[in-house]
């Protein structure tokens, strides 16, 4: 049982918990020393899967970046606008051009959830990662680098339930060299964020 089974499945949107808050904080420091080394004009970074908008909204505060906060799910993408966001419905980032963005953040469904146990609303799409949990990381994996700038890169919050050495791996068979720039551990899991560059 993670963190994520902990939290209330009445509503339709993922709202921040503890591992938002690790993924806020780590993209927020990681994003503020690259543009203290980086003469760039205003990155533009990505959030996939934004739940409440809370990441972005964080990211957008802390940082110079412009953040763009996307959702499957159209009661998220109503939420994360109504914070004052843009805000995009988009399935991982089918919808973005090419290179367009300096960074890229998600928090992906992480749970290792038996088929038989799936329940079918958008509270599952938010926290369901298939049998091994990584049945929304693989295909984000295998996607994300062409929407990356040549430089850019992407913070992904793994959990210990997920399998961090598998994604790594995983990562690594896309073209990205993988460093963990956070973690923090509770009874159930260790939480980590990924920072994914080429």
């Amino acid at each position: 049982m993670g963190l994520k089974e902990h939290r209330d499945i009445g509503g339709d949107v993922y709202q921040p918990a503890e591992d938002s808050y690790l993924l806020a904080e780590a993209a927020s420091e990681r994003l503020q020393a690259r543009a203290g080394s980086d003469e760039q004009e205003q990155p533009l970074a990505l959030e996939v899967g934004t739940g409440s908008g809370y990441v972005a909204a964080h990211v957008s505060e802390e940082t110079s970046a412009r953040v763009i906060a996307a959702d499957l799910n159209p009661h998220a993408t109503r939420e994360a606008r109504d914070k004052g966001l843009e805000s995009v419905q988009a399935d991982l980032v089918s919808p973005f051009a090419d290179g367009a963005f300096d960074a890229v953040l998600f928090n992906p469904p992480y749970l290792p959830t038996d088929p038989e146990n799936e329940w079918d609303d958008w509270m599952e799409h938010a926290l369901s990662g298939g049998e091994d949990g990584r049945a929304v990381i693989n295909p984000f994996l295998e996607a994300v680098s062409r929407v990356l700038a040549p430089d850019g890169v992407v913070y992904l919050l793994v959990s210990s339930l997920t399998g961090v050495d598998e994604v790594v791996e995983r990562a690594g068979e896309n073209g990205f060299s993988a460093v963990a720039v956070a973690d923090e551990s509770f009874p159930f899991e260790t939480l980590t964020v990924l920072e994914l560059f080429r």
